[in-house]
């Protein structure tokens, strides 16, 4: 008989975190979110609280060592997630983890190894895959509707800059911002990426520059199939968040535009014009955080495969340090030498 039900302990209730539990909570279904960790339990208990979760504590050992949790939620910061995944796993939990697992690949490959000897599943929290635009794009590639790929562009601004302590410790652009892009280059192409070139600067705010950081970059893929991608970041786009992708393919194209609060257009005598585009990150990819985490559940309970793997995130990791590798050295860097190759 299919269980109907997922008991999930969620450790983490930061600002991912308190979106995750809202959805676990109301608009998942199939989940039931039983107990919520973070080290400053008063933060924990006012989410609970708000939300109607019964149980909070302040050790995420405790949700660990629960019988009656089936399944971890990992918000917590990233400098946990590889310890908190080894830990879930040998405690036989199914693990929803968010981007990146860990800045280092030997922590990654660590954290991965404990997933695969304990025969647990780990979904990684890529979320601009479950974006309807974004799955609408892949679909055109892989179902031949523009031929074969040529040229990929994605275009991913934010609008305005995180704080600079943010910055100081959310390991650069590469990681924090350009690796959901490094993602969706391998998901929409569906090949991988063996070359990259970077090129970046500080042209927003000259704080991220001397917080050792760059605002500003164009990245160069090249892909083990011969297409050629391009992914445009900047921390400033003052119009809006702006998130496009186009992708040329031999019979055609495919494009994704932003998107919008309303699909009003305002036509006057001397101009036409339209509201600017969703203005944050939480609002322009709402449906796609719900869509991950029921994809989490219904995978749990339904023995499916994760939509996406600790690979996944591995392989976006060694394109962030190449990227970075790219800037520094000046140069093309193929994946294979961040891999342990040459």
């Amino acid at each position: 008989m299919t269980k109907t039900t997922l008991a999930i302990g969620q450790i983490g209730a930061g600002r991912i975190g308190r979106l995750h539990a809202e959805h676990l909570q109301y608009r998942v279904p199939r989940a039931d979110l039983r107990v919520l960790a973070d080290v400053n339990e008063e933060a924990a208990q006012d989410c609970a609280q708000r939300l109607g979760i019964p149980e909070t504590t302040d050790d995420y050992k405790t949700v660990l060592n629960r019988d009656d949790i089936e399944a971890v939620v990992v918000c917590s910061p990233t400098s946990t997630h590889a310890q908190i995944i080894t830990e879930a796993a040998a405690a036989g939990k199914q693990i929803f983890c968010e981007k990146p697992i860990d800045m280092r690949l030997d922590r990654v490959d660590n954290a991965l190894a404990a997933v695969e000897e304990a025969g647990v599943k780990l979904q990684m929290g890529f979320n601009r895959r479950f974006d309807a635009n974004f799955a609408r794009a892949r679909a055109a590639v892989q179902d031949g509707e523009i031929g074969k790929p040529h040229l990929l562009h994605i275009i991913s601004r934010d609008p305005a800059p995180p704080p600079i302590e943010y910055v100081k410790v959310s390991g650069g652009i590469f990681m924090d911002m350009t690796i959901h892009d490094f993602d969706m280059a391998r998901f929409l192409m569906g090949c991988e990426v063996e070359e990259v070139y970077t090129a970046a600067g500080v042209m927003v705010d000259p704080a991220i520059g001397k917080a050792g950081d760059l605002d500003t970059a164009l990245i160069t893929l090249k892909f083990a199939n011969g297409a050629i991608g391009m992914i445009d970041n900047s921390r400033e786009a003052v119009y809006g968040y702006d998130q496009r992708v186009e992708i040329l393919g031999g019979r055609g194209a495919v494009q994704t535009d932003n998107n919008y609060p309303n699909a009003a257009v305002i036509s006057g005598a001397d101009r036409v014009s339209r509201d600017l585009p969703l203005n944050f990150f939480l609002e322009r990819y709402a449906d796609s955080f719900v869509a991950e985490m029921n994809q989490f559940v219904e995978a749990v309970l339904d023995d499916a495969p994760v939509p996406v793997t600790g690979v996944d995130a591995r392989a976006a990791l060694l394109m962030a340090l190449a990227a970075r590798k790219s800037y520094d050295e000046n140069r093309p860097v193929r994946l294979s030498e961040m891999d342990g190759g040459g």
